[in-house]
């Protein structure tokens, strides 16, 4: 991670730079981070609600309910029903300009919360027909909140706004349930982008424990991994154990196609160009120790930044599997599911956003994070528009980053004073680039 440190003159040559153009040419409003300021407790009362009765993908009811009545309550156009339980509002300025996009991820994780906390979920519903606990393990919830108070702050501001503003609460970014479409990628093919006012950029953001709260971090181009998941089943022929001559055993062949995938990315990639993941997570067959069975089943995942080097990975991970198989004398079906393209910032958008950053973040305090293979829907946003996606550090000053629960994890846990740091970011971002476009 490469620190960028902001003070005295180091930060008056920033904004001296081509870089610090639009964003020197329109200072930001001094009073915006007084008014995120004034609605940072509801926007932790917000987050807290959320979090304690929290929704998985597709299912978000109550969560859209809490959203759409609130920017009702503020005088947005709001429609309701989007990809299944997605909102979006319009906020139309009083001066004329351009248009933006934001967006908030609503949905939680079928995780069981192990954090003691007064307002920790307790919910527990069926997710492709398991019993599961329900967890905002990700910061969605504070997302939300932190969208919500941005839709307060620039409503109030509604008669100076030099443009309009599209809000974008979006369901099911974790993905949508089995046999479902979701995220994204269904509010896009309902038209979200299309539809009038027709955003010119969107902008998002994650909290993130790979970064203390004050933090903020970005990167420009590639920032998050393309995701995919691959599963390959190899046939054989079912044997007596003790007579493996009499058959041909899938799960010696699977455990060499497992070893065979792993020289894709030691051998095969350009890694000094961009990093690359093949992970196989799961592997089974059989049912009894004196048994060879005539199937086994591997299912792993993808991580890649360059979609060059993701369809060699795809052709590379089908010829390993065939290959290996023919040779032992049994066949491999290789099925690859593509999922969330590369998160990839625009490049002149992100280097006008940075200063911005810069100004919310405060001296030393904004940082050009490393890629993370993680993976965003937010991806397929900046397929359409030009977008800019960053992180709001959540983990507290005084624990180590290395000790900090991941997202994703049951003992996840949010610095609620990051909330009103991403408040502030996205409205400076938001204010700034209507009165600079």
């Amino acid at each position: 991670m490469r620190m960028i440190l902001l003070t005295g003159a180091a930060l008056s040559a920033l904004f001296l730079s081509p870089i610090a153009l639009a964003a020197d040419a329109s200072p930001l409003p001094a009073s915006v981070k007084a008014d995120a300021r004034a609605l940072e407790s509801k926007i932790i009362a917000w987050r807290r609600d959320i979090h304690q009765h929290p929704e998985l993908g597709n299912r978000e009811f109550r969560t859209a309910k809490l959203v759409a009545d609130h920017l009702k309550k503020l005088g947005l156009e709001v429609q309701t029903g989007v990809a299944h339980t997605g909102v979006v509002a319009v906020l139309k300025g009083g001066k004329p300009g351009p248009v933006v996009a934001l967006r908030a991820d609503m949905d939680a994780l079928p995780v069981t919360e192990q954090v003691d906390l007064p307002f920790a979920s307790k919910v527990r519903t069926t997710y492709n027909g398991q019993d599961v606990g329900v967890m905002h393990a990700c910061g969605h919830d504070g997302h939300v909140a932190i969208l919500m108070g941005v839709a307060e702050l620039l409503a109030r501001r509604k008669a100076d706004l030099p443009g309009t503003v599209k809000f974008i609460f979006q369901p099911a970014e974790e993905g949508p349930p089995e046999g479902e479409e979701g995220g994204a990628e269904l509010m896009i093919k309902q038209g979200v982008l299309d539809t009038e006012p027709k955003p010119q950029a969107i902008f998002g953001l994650h909290l993130a424990s790979a970064y203390h709260a004050g933090t903020i971090a970005y990167r420009p181009g590639p920032a998050m991994a393309a995701s995919d998941t691959f599963t390959i089943v190899v046939t054989g022929r079912q044997s007596h154990g003790a007579r493996p001559w009499a058959g041909v055993d899938p799960l010696v062949t699977s455990a060499q196609i497992l070893v065979g995938l792993q020289t894709i990315v030691s051998r095969n990639m350009e890694v000094i160009k961009e990093p690359a993941v093949v992970t196989v997570g799961t592997l089974h067959g059989g049912v009894r120790r004196n048994i060879i069975p005539d199937k086994a089943e591997m299912v792993g995942t993808i991580r890649t930044f360059d979609e060059g080097m993701r369809r060699d990975v795809h052709e590379r991970i089908r010829r390993i599997a065939t290959n290996i198989a023919e040779s032992a004398g049994a066949t491999a079906d290789v099925t690859i599911e593509t999922g969330y393209p590369v998160t990839d910032n625009d490049r002149d958008l992100t280097a006008w956003a940075a200063p911005v950053l810069a100004q919310v973040a405060g001296p030393g305090k904004l940082v050009e994070g490393t890629k993370t293979t993680g993976a965003e829907d937010f991806s397929f946003f900046q397929q359409k528009i030009p977008g800019f996606f960053f992180w709001v550090g959540a983990t507290p000053p005084d624990m180590p980053l290395d000790k900090a629960p991941s997202n994703h994890s049951p003992l996840f846990k949010v610095d609620e004073s990051s909330l009103v740091i991403g408040a502030e970011a996205m409205a400076s971002l938001t204010v700034a680039w209507l009165s600079s476009h």
